[in-house]
Formats: structure tokens, C-alpha cells, sequence
């Protein structure tokens, strides 16, 4: 927990609602995004993370400070998503798992690494949106908020060796979704050019 976040959580405490706006403001995009990750319904993820922010703000006295504030956001939002999801009952997308050797991974993720920046970016984010809700999330919070293993166990409740074996499988899927996406000349090229 930075110390901004500290001084603005005693604010509150103190009876500065006022202050609450700058941590809705420092935290919303990242709630949204990783609502949105999951739920892929930008109405839901709005509501999610409405919800979020009255959940914080009403439970920001049992705030500890055990570890960092937005690691609780974080695990607030992902509670309010399963919550929405069983509400809901909505099915995961299930993509099946092929037998990857590590070769071919290794493989794609060079070809993936060959690809400019911005179109790489592109490309990942638009996958993401086709893996299940968790996986979304879990490898978000990983790639793109740099959440560590452990932050990320508290956040899902799960041990960090189980995160691992987690993101080991999201990747697998992912990676599974890059390559039928990807053209075809792209991965050929670069094969031809490791030869």
C-alpha cells in the first residue's frame, strides 16, 4: 500500500468522504478492466464496479492494511464478479486444450514477440476477450497490472503454487487462441527464418 493510499484511507476514517473520490479515481480503470475481463458484458462490469466502490467504502474501517490496498480492491472485485456470474449462471467459455509440446510454445511466442508492439497488444487483448472469465482476469492481473504471485493469491484465495499451475494452463489457452488467430505466414515465416 503506497503511503497516498494510507493517507487517504485515514482521511476517510476520520470523516473526509471527499478524500474517497481520489482512491475511486486512482483505482476505477483498473476495477473496469477487470470486471470487464471476466464478466465481457460492459454494463455488468460497470454495475461490478459501482459495487465495488460501495463495498470499499463501507467496509474501509475493517481495512487492516495486511497487504496492499489494491490488492483488496482487486479481491473485492473478483468476489463481485463470481457473485454476478452465479447470479447469473453463465456458462464459461470452454476452449479445449491441445497437446502443446513446450517447443511449440516456445515457437509462437517468438513468432508473437517477431509481431510490432502495438499490433501484438492488439492482438493479445482481443484474445483475452475470447478466454473464459478467470482466465481473463487471472492473466490481467499478472501481464498487465504486475500483480505477483502472491498478491494474486490473495486476491483469488487460492496458494501461489495453484496460481502458477493456473497461469501456466491460461497461457496454454491463450496461446491455443494466438495461434488460430495468427496468420498462417507469419508463424511459417519465422520458422523458416530459425531454421
Amino acid at each position: 500500500m503506497t503511503q497516498n493510499d494510507q493517507h487517504y484511507i485515514s482521511e476517510i476514517l476520520d470523516g473526509d468522504t471527499r478524500a474517497f473520490a481520489i482512491l475511486v479515481d486512482r483505482y476505477k480503470d483498473l476495477v473496469f478492466t477487470l470486471a470487464l475481463r471476466m464478466l465481457k458484458n460492459r454494463e455488468e462490469a460497470e454495475e461490478v464496479s459501482q459495487d465495488t466502490f460501495i463495498k470499499v467504502f463501507k467496509s474501509l474501517g475493517k481495512f487492516k492494511g495486511d497487504s496492499k490496498f489494491s490488492t483488496w480492491i482487486y479481491r473485492i472485485t473478483y468476489n463481485g464478479c463470481l457473485d454476478r456470474l452465479k447470479k447469473h449462471k453463465q456458462e464459461y467459455n470452454c476452449i479445449p486444450l491441445d497437446d502443446y509440446t513446450e517447443r511449440k510454445l516456445m515457437k509462437l511466442d517468438n513468432a508473437i514477440d517477431a509481431m510490432e508492439t502495438q499490433e501484438q497488444q492488439q492482438t493479445i487483448k482481443e484474445c483475452l476477450r475470447l478466454l473464459p472469465k478467470e482466465d481473463a482476469f487471472l492473466l490481467t492481473l499478472y501481464y498487465y497490472e504486475e500483480q505477483s504471485l502472491e498478491e494474486i493469491s490473495k486476491i483469488m484465495g487460492i496458494t501461489a503454487n495453484y496460481v502458477k499451475v493456473k497461469l501456466y494452463r491460461s497461457r496454454k489457452k491463450l496461446t491455443s487462441i494466438l495461434k488460430e488467430k495468427l496468420e498462417p505466414e507469419i508463424i511459417e515465416h519465422y520458422e523458416r527464418e530459425r531454421k
